[in-house]
């Protein structure tokens, strides 16, 4: 799968990147949009933010990092293969440059708006406790996502923190999410 690239954006609030998706095996090349909305995290690996598909109205998330040009980028090979409902999904991808030739890519994810950090830091605040039942429920949630990872993809994530898993309040379905430091476990 070859992978747009697109020229000087810099995704910030209220920018919109658009990119192509499509063209291959026959299938007609499609543009699409997002708007930026917000920054929903940061850290050495990049920014991720919160964009909006100007075409669908879908929300979704974005993760910019750096690529080294010499290196092809494992989170994303990795990220191709994964489809479990407890882990994160990749929508698509793109390459983005900057003023300064820097080489960007931009992971579209799909959006789940809290982290189980802030989840357990709204409780804590509150000076509550998780009510037992989301304990569970995340747990459960959680070992099921690890588990598909460890013995029917084989990679092991490394950085599983509370900042890396996600929560939909409404649902209460947990996701494992960031990669950038996962690694295929050699048999």
């Amino acid at each position: 799968m070859s992978t747009p690239v697109v020229d000087r954006n810099d995704p910030v609030t209220g920018h919109i990147i658009s990119t192509t998706i499509g063209g291959k095996n026959g299938e007609p090349k499609q543009t699409i949009s997002y708007m930026a909305e917000r920054v929903v995290g940061t850290g050495s690996f990049g920014i991720v933010f919160q964009a909006k598909c100007l075409e669908t109205g879908e929300t979704v998330a974005i993760k910019k990092v750096l690529q080294d040009r010499r290196y092809k980028n494992r989170e994303l090979q990795l990220m191709r293969v994964l489809d479990h409902p407890n882990v994160i999904s990749l929508k698509h991808c793109f390459f983005s440059t900057t003023t300064k030739n820097e080489l960007f890519l931009n992971l579209v994810m799909e959006y789940v708006p809290e982290s189980m950090y802030r989840v357990l830091k709204h409780y804590s605040s509150a000076n509550q406790r998780m009510p037992l039942i989301y304990v569970k429920l995340y747990t459960y949630q959680i070992f099921r996502g690890l588990a598909y990872l460890h013995s029917v993809v084989g990679v092991c994530h490394r950085d599983l923190k509370p900042q890396n898993l996600l929560v939909d309040p409404l649902t209460h379905q947990a996701k494992i999410c960031d990669f950038g430091s996962a690694k295929v476990l050699v048999s």
